[in-house]
């Protein structure tokens, strides 16, 4: 493929714009719970320290939206609340369930990013390149929740079914508006 489709770049950066900032939210959701209800010291570090990786690839994508002129999703306040909740809730369900959502929404963007990289041509190898780190520091995510407990055993794979799929149908609906 030589030239990526405008509209499908358009998608494309419109989709990681949400996500990121999702995720943040997601982390911001957590970090919440951890710091008034759920003390647990260790785990709020690191959730701090994957909520700045998360900060590095969402500023690219909002230099990205404002060099390109592309209208962010509609929806950003909504998974704005929705993904507070989920962050919210999954910490004070415990550790397990809080690096569960980290390793459940990750496993779901590091084959978002991948079919993306498929879909990108020539023309965007800076674009590709960026999408390609962030892909490696999301797989690095996930490895670590799975490190540090996150489990999809037993009850646990009803909690991972539903945040993929809430983080697929998402994606599904910030690409198009």
């Amino acid at each position: 493929m030589e030239k990526t489709n405008k509209k499908t770049l358009e998608e494309i950066i419109r989709v990681d714009h949400a996500g990121e900032r999702g995720a943040i939210k997601i982390y911001e959701g957590q970090l919440l719970a951890l710091k008034t209800i759920k003390q647990d010291n260790n785990l709020r570090d690191q959730i701090e320290e994957m909520k700045e990786h998360e900060k590095e690839h969402l500023e690219y994508f909002e230099k990205e939206i404002q060099k390109r002129k592309i209208k962010p999703t509609y929806l950003l306040p909504l998974w704005d609340l929705m993904a507070i909740t989920l962050g919210f809730s999954t910490a004070l369900l415990g550790k397990k369930t809080a690096m569960l959502c980290t390793a459940s929404v990750e496993e779901v963007i590091e084959d978002h990013y991948q079919n993306q990289l498929k879909k990108l041509g020539n023309d965007e190898k800076d674009l590709k390149a960026k999408i390609n780190k962030f892909k490696e520091d999301e797989v690095n995510h996930k490895n670590i929740a799975y490190e540090e407990g996150a489990t999809n055993k037993g009850i646990y794979s009803i909690i991972d079914r539903a945040i993929k799929t809430g983080s697929r149908i998402a994606i599904t609906i910030s690409e198009k508006i």
